[in-house]
């Protein structure tokens, strides 16, 4: 039985323009065929069983030819595979979605198509040119800035002038003096107004605006390099007006965020959404113990503890499968009082019907443990096998009975180590949450030079394992996310 086919419109780089249904289609894909330009992020949202192929189309070379690429679509779809096709911005502006289609068609293979959101209009609107603006225009222009190999461009400049309107031109970085001059002796104003934007819509982006006359000099001197668009026009001189993207608090900032997979997702979009050029490095997972018979004693007698205390989220979504696999229920914790490090860990419990009798102002395990010290036992310790020691000590210290059960463990991995040893080389900021991702980043980067990071840490504990290997560090105010970011924001 023969697959299917589903072209999509990536957008142009931010991950958050990239449209539902695209991400739909990217989860249900068996197979993904992506170019050059679609973003390290939105190719992060790739489900991991599904087979990648890149095909990496650059102006000037194709890695993979256009009809190489058609036959793949077509193979893969025969194959009986759903065949997501990802392309940057609107497949079928400039994009050769229609040629792609062909041939699926002759076969009759089954094909959407999820429109994405083009450069055309959303580069400009992060650089803060409206396409028009009825004091200045009324149309706008797209117009393609590349021609077929061996060919020249042809655009009709005399034409194009009579508009009035915005003109914008994609793929057009090494034809922008032909572009410029092609208007120019058209008829068009020298001193009109225009830009080109390079990288638009990410962190790096970068922008200038300068006369038609003046544009292509400016940008050689800026080394502006693709991908950029050109955008001639008189709403050209809005933008420094109505600049917001180049205004956000964290605009260019590189920030590595070192949280497990599973709970890197909010940090690194609330840190995008300011500006700031995220690496998501999770270089520690939790792992749940397949054999914890200590566990499964202590869920035996849970009736018997007077606390039961987690610190992290893992630990109760843990104990619940132990404890439902064992038969039993919540109904089972009747008079144990709950104590959770943090306010996620909490959230946890609440899916389960139950409130955290104890939570710290300050989210970590000293605190924790200042806050237990009159804590009648016993005391059931719910959590990782690498536990901060200030819990232990201090029902040690107080006589209080408790059991220190291991349910996980945290693994030290390096997913990417050789694109986070490049950006070492430059000014780079590192978010720490835990003791365990400082030494889950040194471990997996042996030999590296911190001398360039600043270690912004959740809390004391984890500023004070950051400071062991010569980390530069910051700490939050208080041990949450909004003072994380805070904090980042005051760097």
């Amino acid at each position: 039985m023969n697959g299917n086919v589903i072209l999509v419109g990536a957008g142009p780089g931010d991950p958050g323009l990239l449209t539902p249904k695209g991400r739909q289609a990217l989860e249900q894909a068996e197979v993904v065929v992506y170019d050059r330009l679609v973003s390290p992020d939105i190719l992060a949202l790739i489900p991991s069983h599904a087979e990648r192929i890149d095909v990496g189309k650059e102006a000037s070379h194709h890695k993979v030819p256009q009809e190489q690429i058609n036959r793949i679509l077509l193979d893969k779809a025969l194959e009986g595979k759903c065949v997501v096709r990802l392309k940057g911005g609107d497949p079928f502006l400039f994009g050769r979605g229609g040629e792609e289609l062909e041939l699926l068609e002759e076969y009759g293979i089954p094909y959407q198509v999820v429109p994405g959101v083009t450069s055309a209009l959303s580069v400009p609107a992060y650089a803060g040119i409206p396409v028009t603006h009825r004091d200045y225009c009324s149309s706008v222009h797209i117009i393609t800035g590349h021609a077929r190999a061996g060919s020249a461009l042809r655009i009709d400049y005399e034409a194009l002038c009579r508009t009035g309107g915005t003109l914008v031109f994609l793929m057009g970085v090494n034809a922008l003096p032909k572009i410029c001059q092609g208007l120019l002796d058209a008829g068009m104003e020298p001193k009109m107004p225009a830009a080109i934007v390079e990288q638009g819509t990410l962190p790096r982006q970068r922008k200038v605006i300068a006369t038609l006359e003046q544009l292509p000099r400016e940008a050689e001197q800026a080394q502006i390099q693709s991908p950029a668009i050109i955008v001639v026009g008189k709403v050209c001189e809005l933008s420094d007006r109505f600049d917001w993207f180049d205004h956000l608090p964290l605009k260019g900032k590189e920030i590595i965020v070192t949280r497990p997979a599973d709970r890197s997702g909010t940090l690194c979009d609330r840190l995008r959404q300011l500006g700031a050029n995220v690496t998501s490095y999770p270089c520690i997972r939790t792992v749940e113990r397949a054999n914890c018979p200590e566990l499964d004693r202590a869920i035996e007698k849970i009736g018997t503890y007077r606390y039961l205390v987690f610190t992290s989220p893992a630990g109760p979504e843990i104990f619940f499968q132990r404890l439902f696999a064992a038969g039993r229920d919540a109904r089972a914790l009747a008079g144990v009082k709950l104590a959770a490090i943090g306010p996620k860990t909490a959230s946890v419990l609440e899916k389960y019907g139950l409130r955290a009798d104890l939570v710290p102002k300050t989210y970590d395990s000293d605190h924790l443990a200042q806050l237990m010290a009159q804590a009648e036992g016993p005391v059931l310790l719910c959590r990782a096998s690498r536990g901060s020691d200030a819990l232990p000590e201090l029902f040690t210290k107080n006589g209080i009975p408790f059991e220190d059960v291991p349910c996980y463990d945290t693994v030290y991995e390096a997913p990417d180590s050789d694109k986070v040893l490049e950006l070492l080389k430059r000014k780079v900021l590192v978010t720490f949450t835990s003791a365990s991702t400082v030494r889950g980043f040194v471990k997996s980067l042996p030999g590296a030079d911190f001398s360039n990071v600043l270690g912004c840490c959740i809390g004391p504990q984890t500023a004070k394992e950051a400071e062991k290997y010569g980390i530069a560090v910051v700490t939050a105010g208080e041990a949450t996310m909004d003072s994380l970011i805070e904090c980042i924001k005051g760097v």
